[in-house]
This record gives structure tokens, C-alpha cells and sequence, in this order.
């Protein structure tokens, strides 16, 4: 089914061996993150501590409550650490709080960030929980069919820098968007089930 390569190795020992994937399991959605990438065929590994992040290949990093995640990142030691690995390249996914997490500036200035991707967040945007939707969002370098995606106290994008390119909108505003290796989405594809965007993520790996 999978083959080998010519020295003999295991062409799926390969591919998992090339693609461990880690998910920030402080606080979050860490279980369905989990599933999709195996999905698309990566191994995820939960992160925790500095330690944990030996061996990886890209990081994601997933919704939940981002004061919460900021500080037990900043507690264990994992803030700088993470962001050490990711300006030596290391791919990074953030979604909803993991966008925040991501960005360089949150308005307020309430949560510490890892201040990689060149944007300014306003947190909980949408409302509260009840104000929470889905919907379908179109990414154009994608071609169809729409993504399905789940806004739930979902953040807004207020400004984006001249190195960040906006991959999707909804109602005028940025909804994923793309610095380099790294990723962030304001809304929840772990909810809707749509593998896409972990594919794309993938492929920076």
C-alpha cells in the first residue's frame, strides 16, 4: 500500500517521520485540530513545554480563550520559545485566540503576543457566544467549493501590514491571512470539519 523508497525505508515511516505536526495543548480545541491533521496526513503531537517542540515541523496553534493561553505560554516558558523556533522558519497555524496569539498588535493591548504576523486584532469582535454563526468563506487561490467556517467570539482583523496578504474576506473584513510561514484565521475550520486550510498549512511543512 505504501511502498518503499530505494534504501529500503518505509515510504509511510517517511512521511510521518516528515510531517509531526504540534498543537498547543494548554487550554482549547486541541482534539479537533488533532483529528484533522491526521487527516491530511500528519502526525500530531500535543505541546506543553519548550521541550516538546524538539522535533516538530510547524506548530498550530488553536481557538479557546487567548488571556488564558497567553499566560500559561508566557508561565511554562513556552511564549519565547515558540517564537524563537518560529523566526528560524518554523510554519505556525493560529485560529481564533491562536490568530491573537499570533498577531503584533491586539487593540488594547490586554494580551501578550508572540508579535510575528504584521496585524492589529480587536478581540471578541462578533459579540458573545450567542452571536456566534457559520458561514461560507471563499479563498480565491483555492478555487471552489467554499470553505465552511464557525465564527464564534470570533476577533477582527483591523489593520493588516504591507507584508501580510489577505487570503479571504468576509463583509470587508480580513479572515485569513498569510506572513511567510505562518498562517491565521479568525474563524474555527476544526468545527466545520474542513480540512482544507490544515492542508494548506501542510504544505508550508
Amino acid at each position: 500500500m505504501y511502498g518503499r523508497f530505494r534504501n529500503g525505508s518505509c515510504c509511510r515511516c517517511e512521511v510521518r517521520r516528515m510531517s509531526r505536526i504540534g498543537i498547543l495543548a494548554l487550554q482549547g480545541d486541541v482534539a479537533e485540530h488533532a483529528q484533522l491533521l491526521r487527516e491530511v496526513g500528519a502526525e500530531p503531537v500535543e505541546v506543553r513545554r519548550p521541550q516538546d517542540l524538539v522535533g516538530i515541523r510547524g506548530l498550530v496553534l488553536p481557538g479557546g480563550e487567548s488571556p488564558a493561553q497567553s499566560r500559561l505560554l508566557a508561565r511554562v516558558g513556552l511564549l519565547e520559545a515558540i517564537r524563537r523556533r518560529a523566526l528560524e522558519g518554523m510554519p505556525i497555524l493560529g485560529t481564533c485566540a491562536g490568530l491573537i496569539l499570533l498577531a503584533r498588535e491586539v487593540e488594547g493591548g490586554a494580551v501578550p503576543t508572540l508579535d510575528l504576523v504584521d496585524i492589529t486584532v480587536a478581540r471578541n469582535a462578533y459579540g458573545r457566544q450567542r452571536e456566534s454563526f457559520e458561514t461560507d468563506v471563499g479563498v480565491e487561490r483555492w478555487g471552489p467549493p467554499p470553505m465552511r467556517a464557525a465564527f464564534i467570539r470570533a476577533p477582527v482583523i483591523i489593520r493588516v501590514g504591507p507584508d501580510v496578504e489577505v487570503l479571504a474576506t468576509h463583509e470587508g473584513h480580513p479572515v485569513l491571512v498569510q506572513q511567510g510561514p505562518w498562517l491565521g484565521a479568525t474563524f474555527h475550520p476544526e468545527v466545520t470539519g474542513e480540512t482544507r486550510l490544515h492542508a494548506q498549512f501542510l504544505s508550508l511543512v
